[in-house]
């Protein structure tokens, strides 16, 4: 009786199969990363997304270009202003990227971009995917790198979270075989957790972090997650002064908020669908998901965002002037330090640890009884100036 239902099913995946074989090939195909020393002219696309992305991008890309100054001017960098990947225009072109906008990002060597909306079921918009997954996937976006750090409580922590894979790499693909049952799928590849392992051991050596952590659940997905588990270590065997641990993600969620074991985590590689959830737990350590930031690395892109989402309510109440940029400008220094600029990035951490925790003469609260983003973005480029003069007494 299910005969019908079964084979649809299976044509279904079979689709699928041959899809995530040749993206495979595609990935395997890229060896080197982009040098950016090398560039002639390195361009910053500012792709603002929608709710209340446009406004903190804006902001971001405001100090930005405050303190690329110099280099905007010699010609060394230029900014370019992408817009198009609004919900609206999304459901319009019935594409997670339309088409259009996407040629724009492949222009660029680095986009800053904003929060934008997912449809999501039950919410009457078409099923349209994530436009974050979709660039991560068009781009080849394959590491989110996000930092967590807290000197006073001793937590110091880099997740370098498979970005292409996982349970998102056809997360709209999902298949509904009857009424009654629905599959979704998991997708983990060779060279996919390859290369997000090396990324993580070659980080935690080059920054004398002596330990990385593989975070997965292989003892229950035992094909998919026993495969990242079983790459990582290989990966981590020709690190031998790096300590190797393994955590199940549901334990590690747990020892995240043991004062005394969270000190002990430095590295963490970890498949998608882990590193987004336990990367939201570990920002709310330094304040929440508005104050962090995160880099999607691959060999010839780059994007830099606000782990958080686009805030539509903010917009419907007419409070989009007052969401926080914090997550964005900690993107954005993370942005300055991938394309060569050091010492412009720790400056830029520098003065937002100043504004958002040393001195917060402004407080943003997301609401009228805060101050604008605009005002903050203000506070942070004095600040800023204030650090400037200081070097040059």
């Amino acid at each position: 009786m299910y005969e019908e239902k079964i084979s649809g099913a299976v044509k279904a995946f079979e689709a699928l199969l041959k899809a995530q074989l040749e993206r495979n090939d595609r990935i395997k195909a890229t060896k080197d990363f982009t040098d950016y020393a090398k560039l002639d002219k390195i361009v910053i696309g500012v792709c603002g997304g929608d709710g209340i992305g446009p406004v903190i991008t804006a902001e971001s890309a405001r100090v930005l270009k405050y303190i690329l100054a110099d280099e905007v001017k010699s010609g060394k960098i230029e900014f370019r202003n992408i817009d198009g990947l609004t919900i609206e225009n999304r459901i319009a072109h019935m594409q997670a990227i339309p088409d259009d906008v996407l040629s724009e990002l492949k222009e660029c060597d680095v986009i800053l971009k904003g929060p934008t909306t997912t449809p999501q079921a039950g919410d009457g918009l078409p099923n349209i995917e994530s436009a974050n997954v979709a660039m991560r996937k068009a781009l080849d976006l394959f590491a989110n790198v996000r930092p967590v750090r807290i000197p006073d409580e001793g937590i110091d922590w880099t997740f370098f979270r498979e970005n292409t894979e996982g349970a998102y790499a056809v997360g709209s693909c999902g298949i509904n075989v009857t009424d009654e049952l629905a599959l979704d799928f998991v997708v983990t590849t060779t060279e996919g957790t390859e290369r997000i392992a090396r990324l993580a051991y070659n980080y935690a050596r080059a920054n004398k972090k002596d330990r990385v952590s593989i975070i997965q659940k292989a003892n229950v997905i035992k094909t998919t997650d026993g495969k990242f588990l079983n790459i990582c270590r290989r990966i981590g065997e020709e690190y031998p002064e790096i300590t190797t641990d393994e955590w199940y993600i549901d334990i590690t969620t747990a020892k995240l908020i043991d004062p005394k074991r969270r000190k002990d985590f430095k590295v963490f590689v970890l498949p998608n669908l882990y590193g987004d959830i336990i990367t939201d737990e570990a920002a709310e350590f330094q304040g929440g998901v508005g104050t962090a930031g995160s880099a999607n690395i691959g060999k010839k892109y780059a994007m830099f965002e606000a782990i958080h989402g686009s805030a539509p309510r903010m917009v419907k109440e007419g409070r989009a002037q007052y969401a926080d940029p914090c997550s964005m400008l900690r993107a954005s220094a993370m942005l300055l330090s991938h394309i060569g600029y050091t010492d412009k990035s720790e400056k830029l951490d520098k003065a937002l640890d100043i504004c958002m925790q040393t001195e917060k003469k402004l407080v943003i609260t997301g609401r009228s009884d805060g101050c604008t983003c605009e005002e903050f973005g203000d506070y942070v480029m004095q600040t800023l100036a204030s650090l400037d003069a200081a070097e040059n007494k």
